[in-house]
């Protein structure tokens, strides 16, 4: 689950996908990659507030709809990383609707576009990287966050990433990796009263992917450090556990 090797990322090699590429978080990463000398492609739904070009926006954005995954297939071809950062938050409201398309963007997109660039990664002949999909779920996949809908969608697309780790891609491309951030409370427009700063985070992210971590933490709660790596220890355990009970019984 987390592994750590000698060779960092070569970042001016790199081309990146950032969904999300408008929100706080992302033109945090955009500008860090892009200092990193890496090619930056914004993924975004918001055809009205794409930035100005310069240093802190991406080098070119891309339109798209949650359930319309297949029309980004064409870039998905030419990216070394997938970055999944998209998301909503309505906070406490408990309507169906809401429930229906928190679940449809924080989970199922996330879902469907892993599987996507995982297949497309699979059928390729020569990679000068690896494939990596990074999918950020929030520490509130493992605690309160003040809004049921948001912690139930973000609890599934992350015990989902739990199961393609326990299966450990070997049904398609062993060498895809799949990588889980999982922040802590920082500023951003979905949580105006963050404790951390979006660069601070950005900077941690890149900085922990340089280790090669496939689960990376940032927060200011020491106990999300110490609970989440146990959290997914037991996860992989039982889903390897019953996959195997149920090819013993089939």
């Amino acid at each position: 689950m987390e592994k750590l090797e000698k060779a960092a990322y070569q970042w001016n090699q790199l081309r990146i996908g950032i969904t999300g590429a408008n929100g706080s978080l992302g033109i945090a990463l955009t500008k860090e990659l892009r200092n990193r000398g890496s090619y930056v492609i914004g993924i975004t739904s918001n055809k009205q507030n794409q930035p100005i070009k310069s240093p802190e926006s991406p080098n070119e954005f891309i339109n798209w709809k949650c359930g319309k995954e297949d029309s980004l297939d064409s870039l998905l071809l030419t990216l070394d990383i997938l970055i999944l950062n998209h998301g909503i938050n309505n906070q406490g409201t408990l309507k169906e609707e809401i429930i229906t398309k928190a679940l449809e963007v924080n989970s199922l997109s996330h879902w469907r576009l892993m599987n996507r660039f995982e297949e497309i990664s699979s059928r390729m002949q020569k990679k000068l990287n690896p494939r990596e999909v990074w999918v950020n779920t929030s520490e509130a996949e493992m605690q309160p966050a003040l809004s049921p809908v948001y912690e139930i969608s973000k609890r599934l697309i992350g015990q989902l990433v739990s199961i393609k780790w326990s299966r450990k891609n070997k049904d398609k491309d062993p060498n895809f990796k799949i990588k889980k951030l999982i922040l802590g409370p920082f500023r951003s427009k979905l949580n105006p009263i963050g404790i951390m700063s979006a660069d601070l985070v950005a900077r941690q992210i890149l900085y922990q992917a340089d280790l090669k971590l496939n689960l990376i933490i940032v927060t200011p709660n020491p106990l999300t450090y110490l609970i989440m790596p146990l959290v997914e220890l037991f996860r992989i355990g039982y889903y390897k556990l019953t996959s195997n009970l149920n090819k013993k019984t089939t």
